[in-house]
């Protein structure tokens, strides 16, 4: 087997000029014609923190990710470019585009901040119960040809729902997941919370029999700052399709960090060509 990227060495590769952050992204990243969504938005998100968050206080964090995926990123030399869009004095608006062979591949809107003070009680979910733990499941093993390239990456184990393709229809899944990089603790965990948040495919795929194609079209991530500190172990992805018709998926989804806290939530319109 060719070796692979880790993500790390890919973040810890790139090259800034001005409001530009260059990436070069591996083919065992890609997701069928174009890269994984994830790492589209991650390297989004770090050129952003470059660029924007340079001169930042540590407390504050990413909250609010919006993306429109429009057009193929293919594998190779990945420009993101950064513009401040509005600063002001709790919320910083940052706005990014991803080009690829001069072509623009994705939009992204980061929302910044840091806590402020507050008369409401504070109050998150708590991460339901597994219906089986991680370390009483088997890890799925990559097949080469059946799953996109990406999934060397991640090491899944579903603890509720069908894997894509597998004839089980259904509406949920709950997936344990974590990162195949031994350098993992140099990721932001910001950066790190948007690369594991979109790895599991909506689990309407799990109705299919054969494999067929996805690809999100657009995707908005609340991150809870405070909810994915810490990084190191299993995390969990509860996932819905919510309405599936027409050809699309309407797919929401909740990451829980490690520590049991809510690390984010998402909601996603999915193409399904099927």
């Amino acid at each position: 087997m060719n070796p692979t990227t880790p993500f790390s060495a890919i973040v810890a590769a790139r090259t800034r000029a001005g409001d530009t952050v260059t990436f070069d992204i591996a083919e065992d990243w890609q997701q069928g014609r174009t890269a994984y969504g994830g790492i589209v938005c991650a390297i989004a998100a770090q050129a952003m923190r470059d660029v924007a968050g340079a001169d930042w206080p540590p407390d504050v964090h990413l909250r609010a990710l919006q993306c429109s995926f429009v057009s193929v990123v293919a594998a190779g030399r990945v420009q993101v470019e950064v513009e401040v869009l509005r600063q002001g004095r709790n919320v910083c608006q940052v706005l990014a585009r991803v080009m690829e062979g001069g072509r623009l591949g994705s939009v992204l809107l980061g929302v910044y901040s840091a806590d402020r003070p507050s008369a409401l009680t504070p109050r998150w979910p708590k991460r339901p119960t597994a219906r089986v733990e991680a370390e009483a499941l088997p890890s799925v093993p990559f097949e080469p040809g059946r799953m996109p390239p990406f999934m060397q990456h991640m090491e899944m184990r579903w603890a509720e729902g069908g894997a894509p393709f597998s004839a089980r229809p259904g509406d949920r899944s709950s997936i344990h997941l974590r990162l195949r990089d031994h350098d993992s603790g140099a990721i932001l965990p910001e950066v790190l919370t948007v690369l594991l948040a979109d790895a599991p495919a909506t689990p309407a795929l799990g109705e299919l029999a054969r494999p067929a194609l996805s690809s999100s079209v657009t995707w908005a991530l609340e991150l809870r700052a405070h909810g994915c500190a810490e990084t190191d172990g299993w995390w969990r992805i509860d996932s819905q399709s919510l309405v599936v018709e027409g050809g699309y998926v309407n797919h929401c989804s909740q990451l829980w960090a490690p520590s049991g806290a809510l690390a984010a939530l998402g909601t996603q319109v999915v193409t399904v060509f099927a």
